[in-house]
């Protein structure tokens, strides 16, 4: 990625300017990283070890509570550092990498959810061939597909991004640097950059969402032609449930900001942009874990035997 202008570094202004609200924003967010930080780990801690949880379902759910972690870890160390500083600098190479990894992990994510809506409808509409579908060999395929995907988007971005020119001022108007707000601080012809961002990022957005809309729409067809009983169907629904209220809470943020006409600095954009940066990557553990009966037994199991040690510690 090479620089062809001599800027060294850009500001960072953050979510707002007002001296006397930033200590408690401080601590919210710090609050919130923390949650994000052990509900995840606690969710991939449980996945990975517990032996019943070896399954597709959680498989996918580990991935995207190892997404969680390091999406948030991309924007909110930096976010929180800037509450105190007084200088709110971030390096051109600083600025670029975190806008990499942002796109990274995002669109993995977006894809990855996609990924988990195929696995619904691979259990519900063809139950009786579902270990043989989603053996694996395909589970590991596609992870490594929607990772590997994602790297190499962000990478177009990073690559294209980092050879523009800009001038005047250097200061962005948001919490961390995205493609949006570096565009609006660059001179020169950005129609290539902007196509790339509606284009192709509007593909990676958007594409999984219909995918998993299509999912749910033939998971609710097949279960109302097949299943005649209340009961059945509100147990078979309630399976895909934790999954759809996390791609509601996702999608919608990220719709609003890549396809409106918006600028990226606005206030509207900096809302949405820690509606799924933030709020979505904490809100995922307590969805997945106080809807999934498997994730909460796993975790009841895991404390038991905690306590269980700690008693045997006890008594020797």
């Amino acid at each position: 990625m090479l620089n062809q202008t001599s800027v060294t570094a850009f500001l960072l202004l953050g979510v707002t300017d007002i001296q006397a609200l930033q200590p408690y924003l401080f601590v919210v967010f710090l609050a919130i990283y923390v949650v994000i930080v052990v509900g995840n780990g606690a969710v991939l801690l449980v996945v990975v070890s517990d032996p019943r949880l070896h399954l597709p379902m959680y498989f996918f759910l580990g991935n995207l509570s190892c997404l969680d972690i390091c999406y948030s870890t991309v924007t909110l160390p930096k976010m929180l550092e800037n509450f105190f500083s007084t200088h709110k600098a971030i390096s051109f190479l600083g600025c670029i990498t975190q806008l990499h990894f942002f796109h990274f992990l995002g669109s993995t994510e977006a894809m990855l959810l996609a990924v988990m809506a195929f696995d619904r409808f691979v259990a519900i509409c063809r139950p009786l061939h579902y270990s043989v579908i989603m053996n694996y060999q395909l589970c590991t395929q596609m992870a490594v597909t929607v990772w590997t995907i994602g790297f190499f988007h962000a990478l177009l971005h990073s690559m294209m991004t980092s050879r523009l020119n800009f001038c005047g001022s250097h200061q962005i108007h948001h919490f961390f640097c995205d493609v949006k707000p570096l565009l609006e601080l660059a001179c020169g012809n950005t129609e290539l950059n902007q196509w790339l961002l509606n284009t192709v990022t509007g593909t990676i957005a958007m594409g999984p969402f219909f995918l998993t809309l299509l999912s749910y729409f033939t998971i609710i067809i097949s279960l109302f032609s097949k299943t005649h009983s209340c009961s059945a169907l509100h147990k078979a629904l309630s399976t895909c449930a934790s999954h759809f209220m996390v791609v509601i809470v996702f999608y919608a943020p990220v719709v609003f900001t890549y396809i409106s006409l918006a600028s990226g600095s606005s206030m509207q954009d900096q809302v949405a942009a820690i509606m799924y940066t933030v709020v979505t990557p904490m809100l995922n553990p307590l969805i997945y874990t106080l809807r999934n009966k498997d994730v909460k037994a796993a975790l009841n199991r895991i404390f038991r035997r905690r306590d269980d040690l700690s008693i045997f510690r006890a008594h020797f």
